[in-house]
């Protein structure tokens, strides 16, 4: 496997492209804590360098929680990294101790370099607005889903949008999962718009990412086989997966459609989770992902090698790997 921390889980992750080299973002934990669930509690935020996405130097870690009682003071989670006027914008996650890690907000740290941060003085900077999202509510999910932002510039009018991990408040539990949105002209002031996809699929739509392979938009996604929801579940007749599955646009603001209820990869177990399309140093469209567990339920906790990805003529992507994915 491509990147394996003898003594850290790695998980979600994200990437920024500096020149010849990627930099890579990524959840860790300690593997001391032995039983994988606490790693969500847990979590800071490596940082590893390649030129080949195959062979990564790790570097200093580049965020951690900060110092009770801050908003963040419990674990910092996924996010994205965009470049504007020669600084590096990360959006992250973070939930804090006070609260129980049960509410999430989205933050910024920024850097010059990639590898100093910065965080914000006014984290954080963008949090779910009842008017349209789901907030905390025990009987209703197990907490306040606003995470995993994906920010982006719009191509045609400048203005930057962050796609966001989200709950819409109506309809039945199972089935709100949607992708948030937010807008922004200068990256630290926030508009919380409505989502920009229909809920009644999935509990949760997880890490997305929105990449053009010309004239396609595709927002990828990632959910697991409990939060698929039971409208889905009866209209498809597939059984439920954990893995990633993709939305597709002419514009990337949507609307959203799926081409497919088939996963671009998926399995009962979660051989592979959080997947990104990247392009690789010779323009070829790979996809990353995490590896998670296997077959007999044991936990891996590293990045998987590249594998290349097909686009079809009506758009459909297609994984060239065998099915199921190979197993240890």
């Amino acid at each position: 496997m491509t990147l394996y921390i003898p003594d850290k889980w790695i998980w979600d992750f994200w990437l920024a492209q500096n020149g010849p080299d990627y930099h890579l973002f990524y959840l860790q934990a300690p593997r001391s804590l032995l039983r994988e669930e606490l790693r969500h509690q847990n979590a800071t935020i490596g940082h590893a360098v390649s030129q080949d996405l195959r062979h990564w130097e790790i570097l200093p870690d580049a965020l951690h929680p900060g110092p009770a009682p801050a908003w963040d003071d419990a674990a910092t989670w996924t996010g994205s990294i965009i470049q504007h006027n020669g600084l590096w914008y990360m959006f992250y996650t973070g939930v804090n101790h006070a609260e129980k890690g049960l509410v999430q907000r989205i933050g910024l740290a920024t850097s010059s370099d990639l590898v100093r941060w910065q965080k914000h003085p006014a984290n954080p900077l963008i949090e779910a607005d009842p008017q349209y999202y789901e907030l905390l509510d025990l009987t209703s999910w197990h907490d306040q889903a606003w995470r995993d932002p994906w920010v982006f510039r719009h191509p045609d009018t400048g203005d930057f949008h962050a796609f966001i991990t989200a709950r819409v408040n109506t309809g039945p539990a199972d089935a709100r999962g949607v992708i948030g949105h937010a807008r922004s002209t200068n990256l630290i002031n926030w508009e919380v718009l409505p989502p920009v996809t229909a809920p009644g699929e999935f509990g949760h739509l997880e890490v997305p990412q929105v990449v053009n392979i010309h004239p396609h938009y595709y927002l990828l996604f990632s959910t697991n086989t409990t939060t698929h929801a039971a409208q889905r579940l009866q209209r498809t007749g597939l059984p439920p997966q954990t893995g990633t599955h993709y939305l597709v646009s002419r514009n990337p603001l949507g609307p959203y459609a799926y081409l497919t209820d088939e996963f671009l990869v998926g399995d009962r177990h979660g051989s592979l989770y959080a997947g990104k399309l990247v392009q690789a140093p010779d323009g070829q469209w790979t996809f990353l992902a995490w590896r998670g567990f296997t077959a007999t339920g044991d936990f891996i906790g590293a990045l998987a090698d590249p594998i290349p990805v097909e686009v079809n003529g009506n758009g459909l992507l297609k994984i060239q790997w065998p099915e199921p994915p190979p197993q240890d």
